[in-house]
């Protein structure tokens, strides 16, 4: 019998053997991988990864849901399960009395949509400050609109300031999609499990909050050319230099169309201008 989804906790259980499986795979487990699950639920693929890892720390929100996981799991000497919000729990210190749960090397997770980005952020940091040491790997189970945009390719109708900051953090890529069907209860979207790879971009930016800034500014209206949407930082530069900046001419240096959109720029184009940026202010 299969316990009662909240609505609250945006629950939907995965129950496709063919997409554990992918995940699974994705997720390339080592014997002595230390793993984190987010949001196990029912234990479907908590059950999987326990019976190929060293260890499974698995944070589950849902109070019934603990209950049922410590039954059927609970006797595993591999598995611990954490009782609580993943994005308010400092597990470093929840994990203080438990050294065959820390140094956590990987993440294999069917996340809640409606923190998506909250979660990810977490695991991942952001341009300014990212989680160091870093995660190994990162395999996600996520709305399908949002996985098109953490692995989109620049000039697609997808990319935006999210494919910039986490393509700056981690490559990306698509495993496979997941139909609605997939899960029980099935939610109203369909589904993708997105595999990230945790990196240090080359080259980096020379003053990251400079460039979280540029992003902001830059895909604030989408439908603008990039000179537009970046006028106020271009004048401030000339005033306080004393000298006029043109923007066309720097956008020519990158290789860039003058009249291109922010959706248009690479990652590492998006770097060098803040670099050139950052450096004439």
């Amino acid at each position: 019998m299969n316990p009662k989804a909240r609505k609250q906790f945006a629950q939907h259980w995965l129950r496709s053997e063919k997409v554990l499986y992918k995940i699974v795979t994705a997720a390339n487990l080592q014997q002595s991988d230390r793993l984190l699950e987010i949001g196990p639920g029912t234990g479907i693929l908590t059950r999987q990864l326990l019976s190929a890892v060293e260890s499974v720390l698995a944070v589950e929100i849902d109070r019934d849901l603990c209950e049922l996981l410590a039954k059927k799991l609970g006797n595993n000497d591999n598995f611990l399960l954490l009782q609580g919000d993943f994005l308010s729990l400092d597990l470093t210190n929840q994990l203080s009395d438990f050294p065959n749960f820390q140094k956590l090397n990987k993440v294999v997770a069917n996340i809640p949509y409606n923190i998506t980005g909250p979660i990810i952020q977490k695991l991942i940091g952001t341009i300014a400050q990212p989680v160091l040491p870093g995660f190994e790997l990162i395999v996600l189970l996520v709305q399908k609109e949002v996985a098109q945009r953490l692995y989109a390719n620049p000039g697609s109708k997808a990319f935006g300031a999210l494919s910039v900051r986490v393509q700056y953090l981690a490559e990306c890529e698509l495993i496979c999609d997941v139909p609605s069907l997939a899960f029980y209860p099935p939610p109203k979207v369909d589904s993708a499990v997105v595999r990230l790879r945790p990196r240090v971009v080359e080259p980096p930016a020379d003053n990251p909050k400079h460039l979280e800034m540029l992003l902001k500014l830059g895909f604030s209206s989408k439908r603008k050319m990039l000179r537009n949407n970046l006028k106020s930082v271009v004048k401030v530069i000339s005033q306080a230099s004393s000298a006029e900046l043109s923007l066309t001419h720097l956008l020519e240096q990158l290789e860039v169309n003058p009249q291109a959109r922010a959706e248009e720029l690479s990652v590492a184009q998006w770097v060098a201008l803040s670099n050139i940026l950052a450096l004439k202010s």
